[in-house]
Order: C-alpha cells, then structure tokens, then sequence
C-alpha cells in the first residue's frame, strides 16, 4: 500500500499538476523568514484547550502517519482533481493546527456523519430559511449564472454588498460572513469533518464534484446532506480537492501565477477563501506595479500556508516512506 501510494503520489506531483499555460510559476517554499502573525481568535482557542500550536501539529500528524487508509485517499482525490496531494494534507493540517484539534481515530469523523442524518436542523438566520432569504429580488440577477460555483458565489457577493451589516425590509443583518450567519445552525465555530469545509464552500463545490467524482449533487435545502458530506472522509475529501483546484486555476487564469507548486499558498487560499476575488486583486495591483516600471508581487503565504511550507518535508515524507 505504500509503495502504491508513493507511484500514485509522484504521478500527482509531476504529469497531474503541470504547470498552467502563460503562467507564473511561483517558487517553493514561503516568500517570509518568519511565520506572519497569528490571528488572536486561533491562539485563544488554543490556550483555552490547555494547548499548543505545535501540540495539535504533532496531533493531526500523527493521524496522517498512523492511517495509511486516510493517505491513501488523499492520494486518490488529488489524482482525481489533477493537483499534488500536499495541497490536501496542508489543508487538512493547517486547520487541525489553527482551528480545531483532530480526532484520534478516522472512524469518529464517520461516526460524526452519520449522526447528522439523524438531527433536525435547518439553514436559517432569524427564523427565514436559506431558500426564502435567497428568493428576495436582490438575488434575482444570479439566477442567470449556470453552475454552483457561479451561483453561490453570486450569491455570496449580493450577501456581502446588500445584507451584510445592514438593516434591510426593517431586518437587521449580523455583519459577518454569508457562512456564518446561515449555514452554522447549532454554533459558531463548529467542526465540519476532515477538511473543516464549511457548507458554504461545498455547495458552491457541488457541481466539480458531481462531474469529477461523481458523487450526487447537494442541494440547501437538505442540510443534513451537506452535513453528512462534509463530516464523512471518503465523501468530503473531493471537496477539499475541487476546492484547492478552484484556488489552482484561478490565480492561473486571473493573476497569471501558477501556484501549483507551493502547497503552502493554496492553503493560505483554503484558509481565507475568495480565491477568484484575491486573484483579480493581485492582478489590479500588479498592472498598477507594472505601470510604475515595479516588479509583480508574487502570491504570498499567511501564518497558516507558512506553516504548511515550513514542514513540507516531513509531511513528503510520510507518503513517499515504504
């Protein structure tokens, strides 16, 4: 099975994540000496679990190490999606470091799954249901975009540019994120599986994975379903690839960088989110330094993504051993 996973893993790196035509390659490893601040938020969580950083590093590697069912699965996603399956493990490492600790067993993220079948919960803000709030005319123009990405982003920018922080129809709107204020029904900051995708992220995800892996559309209005797909492994896991891949091929197409080749840039972008938004701002700020005579400012690691390119060896290691 190693061996196996290593073939598969250099197959990946090499003819599956080609590098993009026209664009950039953006060098390995991280553009700061040092890792740039931690967000407050990430390290009270921390301290409040009586933790550390590098406890919960050494946690989610351990995991990584310890089941090679779970590594062969990365592999297998990171092939699907065409990417280098380090771009998987740093999401998956950066968020067990900074945000929630992992659990020691694969099989409790199944467990989790399968329980939210079984648990009434709807996507809601204050009593009006995802599908009401997004049948209100202000949402009307993204009804022409074809496919989920389109479609949710779409939505996502009406939430941002017309609801958020605001009072609208004599209803005051939280001034936080789309994902926050509907689709986190039980409490905020909650786990969402391996990859802690949020819901968010994997409708607008639905319909690559539908055509790549074929795995069944989801829909808001079945939250249960979202639920169980982003806590389970084998379903969750092409989810967290699309959603790397989306990250890939934007800045490829939009900014011009390939950043196929530094994981810890793609987990910067898993981390903030916006991938297609940050790549058109690169881009507005790079004809600005163009038209100065300055040179492009490359893609550049957060705390999180720094971390990732910090311990890159040792996480190859893990899937290149036999």
């Amino acid at each position: 099975m190693a061996r196996q996973i290593f073939w598969v893993l250099i197959l990946a790196a090499g003819v599956l994540a080609a590098p993009a035509l026209a664009a950039s390659p953006v060098p390995a490893g991280n553009r700061h000496a040092e890792q740039p601040d931690i967000p407050f938020g990430s390290g009270s969580r921390t301290r409040a679990l009586k933790t550390t950083f590098e406890a919960k590093y050494r946690k989610v590697y351990a995991l990584l190490k310890r089941d090679g069912k779970l590594r062969a699965k990365i592999v297998e996603a990171a092939a699907a999606y065409r990417i280098d399956p380090m771009h998987i493990v740093g999401a998956i490492v950066g968020e067990h470091t900074y945000n929630v600790d992992a659990y020691d067993r694969l099989q409790t993220y199944y467990v989790k799954a399968v329980s939210y079948l079984t648990t009434r919960f709807s996507f809601a803000f204050d009593g009006e249901d995802v599908d009401a709030f997004i049948k209100r005319p202000q949402f009307a123009a993204c009804d022409a975009e074809t496919g989920s990405y389109a479609l949710w982003t779409c939505r996502e920018r009406v939430w941002n540019t017309q609801f958020r922080g605001r009072v609208v129809d004599g209803k005051g709107f939280p001034n936080n994120r789309f994902s926050a204020v509907f689709f986190q029904p039980f409490y905020a900051g909650q786990t969402f599986g391996i990859g802690q995708l949020n819901p968010l992220t994997a409708l607008q995800m639905s319909d690559a994975v539908h055509r790549v892996s074929g795995l069944p559309k989801l829909d808001h209005r079945y939250p249960q379903q979202v639920y169980r797909t982003i806590m389970d492994p084998d379903l969750t896991l092409p989810y967290v690839a699309a959603t790397l891949k989306t990250a890939i091929d934007a800045y490829a197409e939009i900014a011009g960088f390939d950043i196929s080749g530094n994981p810890g840039i793609t987990a910067t972008l898993y981390n903030v989110g916006n991938p297609r938004e940050r790549a058109q701002a690169l881009r507005r700020e790079n004809a600005e330094r163009a038209a100065k005579g300055e040179e492009k400012r490359l893609p550049e690691e957060n705390y999180y993504g720094w971390l990732v390119n910090d311990r890159l060896s040792e996480l190859k290691a893990l899937f290149a051993a036999n």
